[in-house]
């Protein structure tokens, strides 16, 4: 028995193949892109917690001394001491070398905030490790991370319960890793470079876009001004990064940035501990970053130049960073007062 197919027949069946073509493009590209989102999400998990489980040094310590129990940052508000030391080959330097860059993060869970208070290198403070008063960036040099939380917590009276500590080649690294950031360059100024190269770095005045070795130029600087204005361009350079890596823009660069970051960084955080503060960044808003300076004055009883922190205004801040993290006087320890010592 033979059918005949009429034009019209064929019409049909020719329009209902393209339909179902149709409806398999609009399945099958889809799920494609699924499962190519899926896979490098999951490459990035895995890459993440590789380097940055790398990056984790165990300090023995289960909280800080002024806690009277541990944190968890998934439920409580805790801070971060972050240090940035400028060690390099060049200098071997890597085991003494001061903190060319302190600052202290409060995050509240509750209200997904984060203060971030620069505290000035040259900061005139009682460094429990020696037991005298020095300039704050020599804490590290004399005890290493330790020593450095310990001058933290004495001058701030809060807990520090977790540190990051990041070499300045991180600077260079990850803002290459996002194609630069933009910034407001203040002055025309010359800077050396990552090598020690005096004068390799020349900025014009002016917002502009600055490559890694342009914005660790920028965040070294401060021969035009002094180290309250060096925190403050931190702070911002810090605040550029942060916007440029979550954009959308960024989201192929993101094993660039994960790579950068842990192969210049040690940290008492896990990993898992790391993924607690995501929230910080997917909560609906943009992230609420609140920057505080140390106010103070020149310093210099003898040939050394301090700075000295002026008492009210680090009250202030004081009050701000403890409300900040809800602390009250059954969750923190007092701390004792300091003594006086040498230069």
């Amino acid at each position: 028995m033979t059918t005949n197919h009429t034009p019209q027949t064929r019409m049909v069946k020719r329009k209902r193949k393209r339909k179902l073509r149709k409806r398999v493009y609009f399945i099958f590209i889809p799920l494609i892109f699924l499962v190519a989102a899926l896979s490098y999400a999951g490459y990035l998990y895995f890459k993440a917690d590789t380097v940055f489980s790398n990056s984790y040094v165990e300090d023995g310590k289960e909280k800080s001394d002024l806690r009277e129990a541990s944190v968890n940052p998934s439920d409580d508000n805790v801070s971060v001491l972050i240090m940035g030391v400028d060690a390099s080959d060049i200098r071997a330097n890597a085991n003494n070398s001061r903190t060319d860059t302190l600052m202290v993060a409060t995050l509240n869970q509750k209200d997904k905030s984060v203060k971030l208070v620069s505290i000035p290198r040259d900061t005139l403070t009682y460094i429990p490790e020696v037991g005298y008063e020095d300039k704050i960036n020599h804490a590290h040099a004399y005890g290493g991370p330790e020593a450095t939380i310990d001058t933290v917590e004495n001058l701030l009276e809060i807990p520090i319960d977790y540190y990051v500590k990041v070499n300045f080649e991180a600077f260079i690294d990850v803002v290459d890793a996002v194609n630069g950031i933009t910034v407001d360059v203040p002055y025309e100024f010359y800077e050396q470079d990552s090598k020690d190269n005096a004068g390799a770095i020349h900025l014009l005045p002016g917002e502009q876009e600055l490559n890694g070795e342009e914005a660790l130029a920028l965040a070294r600087t401060r021969k035009l001004d002094n180290d309250i204005e060096r925190g403050k361009r931190q702070q911002d350079i810090i605040k550029a990064i942060v916007k440029k890596s979550v954009s959308v823009k960024s989201i192929l660069k993101i094993d660039d940035i994960i790579e950068a970051v842990g192969s210049n960084m040690t940290t008492n955080m896990t990993f898992k501990e790391m993924k607690s503060f995501i929230s910080y960044g997917t909560s609906g808003s943009n992230l609420d970053i609140e920057a505080l300076t140390l106010e103070g004055y020149d310093y210099q009883p003898g040939k050394t130049y301090y700075w000295k922190l002026d008492d009210a205004s680090l009250a202030e801040t004081k009050q701000i960073l403890q409300d900040h993290l809800d602390l009250n006087t059954s969750t923190v320890i007092n701390m004792t007062g300091s003594t006086e010592g040498q230069e």
